[in-house]
């Protein structure tokens, strides 16, 4: 299985391991599972960080490719065709870091790993975080 991280999951895998459900830790450690995170999380973190709702031990450029790094996690960028297919997405979540990486995990055939129960309402596979 190959996942795509939202931002909170994102978070939880490089900091707080214990946040995550076990379903989605299993996953996580499963060596045999590609982890994606796309880079629509950087740009939320980035924004989050700014606005002072998000408290990092490091600028967020250092943290997202420090942890990237270290856990082995993939980047996934934004493409035409991921930002294409939000158009055809139902209107179920306004946010459009949520929407994009809905799109990219429906447009790559990924399981999108989320806590939230909007996004997990979308025709892609997901798994609650």
């Amino acid at each position: 299985m190959n996942l795509l991280l939202d931002t909170h999951a994102f978070l939880w895998a490089a900091d707080a391991r214990e946040q995550l459900s076990e379903q989605a830790r299993s996953a996580l450690e499963d060596g045999e599972n590609d982890v994606f995170v796309s880079s629509a999380v950087a740009w939320e973190i980035a924004i989050k960080a700014r606005l002072g709702k998000l408290s990092l031990p490091v600028d967020p450029a250092s943290y997202v490719a420090a942890r990237l790094k270290s856990l082995g996690f993939r980047e996934l960028s934004i493409t035409f065709a991921h930002a294409l297919a939000t158009g055809s997405l139902p209107p179920i979540h306004a946010d459009p870091f949520d929407r994009i990486m809905i799109a990219q995990a429906g447009v790559e055939g990924l399981t999108f790993v989320t806590r939230d129960a909007r996004s997990r309402e979308y025709p892609v596979l997901s798994l609650k975080a």
